[in-house]
C-alpha cells in the first residue's frame, strides 16, 4: 500500500542523477490537431479523493483493505481492492482528465451527465502519456481498477446513519477499436460521488506539470498541498500526519528519508510544482511559489457571486440549526483560499456546501 521501495524491485525512490530532470519529458509538447481541444480543460482534482489516501502508491498490486476513520470512531472510509488491485495513483488521471472536461463544458453552460465519452488519444496525450501500445494497455488496466476499487462510507445526518456502497467509476466501455486493438473511444459513467463533487464544485485546479512528476508519492504530497495549503502563503505539517494522509505503509524513519529524497530534488530544481517542499525537523513546509493563475480563482469574482433568497432557504433545509449567512461566508472563504473556480450556479454550489457541512457535523 506504501509507495515502491528498493526492495519491492522499484527504483522510484532514488535518487536522480543530477543532470537527469526529475520530471518526466513534456510529451506534450509534440503538438497535433488534437491538443488545443484537450488542452482548453485545465486539469482539475476532486476534493473528495484528494482528502483520503484513496488510491495507492505502489506499483505492484495493492489488495490491502483501507479504513479512515474520524476522530470520534463513528465515521469511516473503507478502501477494498478487486482481484487487480486498488486503484493506482497513476489511474487517477483518468478521473482528473474527465473532472477536467465536465468543468469545461459547465463553464460554458453546456448540460452535463455522469456518463462522458472521450477519445482514448486525447485523454493519453492531455495526461502526459505515450500514445503506443503500452499507453492503451496501461488505460485499460487503470479503468479495470478504477471500476473495481469499491468505497463504503457512512454518513450520519440528523442521527441517522446511512451506508453508501460504490466504486470510484460505475462502469467502462470501449465503443471502438482500432484493427489492431486499440482503443479509440471510451464512454466512463461516473459514480454518484465524484458527479456530486463536480456538481458542488468540490474540485480544485492542478498544475500541467502533476502528470510530469516521475514518483507517486511527489503526486500524493503534491496534491495533498494544493488541498490544504491552496493559495496561503505557506502551510506546514508534520510528517506523522502527512505519513498518514498519503497512506504510506513505511515505518516512519523510511517515509523521512523518503520525504528528504524529494526535497533534495526541488532544492536543486525547484521541479514540484506550485510549492517549494522544505524540511523542518520532523515538520514538511510547503511555501507558495505563486505559480497559480490569478484568474483561477480571483477574490473579486468570488465577491461578486451572488444568492437567491431562495438559496438560503434550502441552505436552511439542508442545514438545520446552522446561520445559514456565516456557513455563507464560509463557502466564500472556502472558495477564494481553495483557489477553485468561480461556480456557475452559486445557489446550487452553496447548497451541495452547507449539505456536506451537515453531513459531517450534525447540528450546531
Amino acid at each position: 500500500m506504501g509507495e515502491i521501495t528498493k526492495e519491492q524491485g522499484q527504483d522510484v525512490t532514488e535518487i536522480l542523477p543530477a543532470e537527469r530532470s526529475p520530471l518526466l519529458p513534456d510529451r506534450q509538447e509534440q503538438a497535433d490537431f488534437f491538443v488545443c481541444d484537450i488542452f482548453d480543460a485545465a486539469p482539475k482534482g476532486d476534493m473528495a479523493s484528494m482528502a483520503h489516501p484513496i488510491f495507492s502508491l505502489s506499483t505492484k498490486p495493492d489488495r490491502r483493505v483501507r479504513r479512515y476513520e474520524d476522530k470520534t470512531g463513528k465515521n469511516y472510509l473503507e478502501v477494498r481492492p478487486s482481484s487487480e488491485g486498488l486503484a493506482t495513483i497513476h489511474d487517477r488521471d483518468v478521473l482528473i482528465y474527465c473532472i477536467s472536461q465536465i468543468i469545461a463544458a459547465l463553464n460554458e453552460g453546456q448540460k452535463v451527465s455522469r456518463t462522458i465519452k472521450l477519445k482514448a488519444y486525447d485523454l493519453l496525450k492531455a495526461t502526459n502519456r505515450v500514445t503506443d501500445g503500452r499507453g492503451y494497455e496501461a488505460l485499460k488496466s487503470a479503468l479495470v481498477r478504477l471500476q473495481g476499487t469499491q468505497i463504503e462510507t457512512n454518513i450520519v445526518t440528523g442521527g441517522t446513519e446511512q451506508l453508501d456502497l460504490f466504486s470510484i467509476i460505475d462502469r467502462a466501455r470501449i465503443v471502438r477499436e482500432t484493427r489492431d486493438g486499440r482503443m479509440q473511444e471510451i464512454e466512463i459513467q461516473l459514480s454518484d460521488w465524484v458527479f456530486n463533487a463536480i456538481e458542488a464544485r468540490e474540485v480544485l485546479t492542478l498544475h500541467r506539470n502533476y502528470f510530469r512528476l516521475r514518483k507517486p508519492l511527489e503526486r500524493r504530497i503534491y496534491e495533498i498541498a494544493r488541498k490544504h495549503c491552496g493559495r496561503q502563503k505557506e502551510w506546514k505539517i508534520s510528517l506523522e500526519m502527512l505519513q498518514r494522509k498519503c497512506g504510506s505503509s513505511s515505518t516512519g524513519r523510511e517515509f523521512k528519508r523518503l520525504v528528504a529524497a524529494i526535497v533534495d530534488q526541488d532544492e536543486s530544481h525547484d521541479h514540484m510544482p506550485d510549492y517549494a517542499v522544505r524540511l523542518e525537523g520532523n515538520f514538511v513546509l510547503f511555501r507558495n511559489r505563486n505559480t497559480m493563475p490569478r484568474e483561477v480563482v480571483p477574490e473579486e469574482a468570488v465577491r461578486m457571486v451572488r444568492l437567491s433568497s431562495n438559496a438560503h432557504a434550502k441552505a436552511r433545509e439542508v442545514a438545520p440549526g446552522w446561520d445559514v449567512y456565516h456557513l455563507e461566508q464560509e463557502w466564500r472563504s472556502w472558495m477564494s483560499e481553495g483557489g477553485l473556480d468561480a461556480p456557475k450556479s452559486p445557489d446550487k454550489a452553496f447548497v451541495g456546501f452547507c449539505r456536506k457541512w451537515f453531513e459531517r457535523r450534525g447540528r450546531p
